[in-house]
């Protein structure tokens, strides 16, 4: 194949990922309404006050943009306790904020996100500078030539990463010890990018939440990098 011919099927990937993702938003916004809506009620008149938190994250191509999320934690957060990480019970995060934290809703905003096209439904997760600096810099360079996801083969892999962090002895050399693999796993999904590995991650995401302890991305997925700790 000619680097003509890998352009123009990347082009095209490109443009149906890209309906891919308004689509599945669209049908998102309308199903989790129900959530969404006494999601902001309630933070309207629970902890600090504030609804939507607003943090720049590192995106597609390594600009800057502001993520949309639920506020689940006390102002000015990353400046207190364990900063950009968060533990499990962290002090920090209010009691609304540990509910919609345990079942992933404070990052359901992010639809506003993908309609804005900082984001894509599938990717690499957007991370802090402080944290993108974590990992090896050939991948750094790497990670974000697509665009940050709200889902992602890292995601699945580390959905249990606030447990392994707070139940380490020491929780930032952890958080720096699980990032060479995770961006293994993301130069994997580079090189697999496509409609079916997109909507197998969909897929795998929505189910992870109903059976949280299954390992069925392993089976559908059998070539992923092993894990190494």
């Amino acid at each position: 194949m000619s680097e003509v011919e890998e352009r123009q099927i990347e082009y095209m990937y490109n443009i149906i990922k890209r309906i891919f993702d308004i689509l599945i938003a669209s049908i998102a916004l309308i199903l989790l309404s129900p959530i969404l809506i006494p999601s902001i009620i309630i933070l309207l008149f629970t902890g600090e006050k504030e609804v939507f938190y607003f943090q720049k994250r590192v995106g597609f191509k390594n600009k800057l943009f502001n993520i949309w999320k639920f506020a689940t934690m006390l102002k000015n957060s990353p400046n207190i306790g364990t900063g950009e990480i968060t533990l499990r019970n962290d002090p920090r995060v209010t009691g609304f904020g540990k509910i919609l934290r345990m079942t992933k809703v404070n990052e359901l905003p992010q639809i506003i996100n993908v309609f804005k096209g900082d984001m894509s439904i599938v990717g690499p997760r957007p991370l802090m500078e402080v944290s993108v600096k974590l990992y090896p810099e050939e991948i750094r360079n790497k990670i974000y030539n697509v665009k940050p996801g709200m889902t992602g083969i890292g995601s699945l892999i580390f959905r249990d990463e606030e447990k392994i962090i707070s139940d380490a002895a020491n929780p930032k050399a952890m958080y720096a010890t699980i990032y060479p693999y995770k961006g293994a796993l993301e130069m994997w999904y580079q090189r697999h990018a496509s409609l079916y590995t997109d909507f197998m991650i969909v897929f795998l995401t929505a189910w992870s939440i109903i059976s949280p302890q299954n390992q069925l991305v392993h089976k559908v997925f059998k070539d992923l990098p092993p894990r190494n700790f």
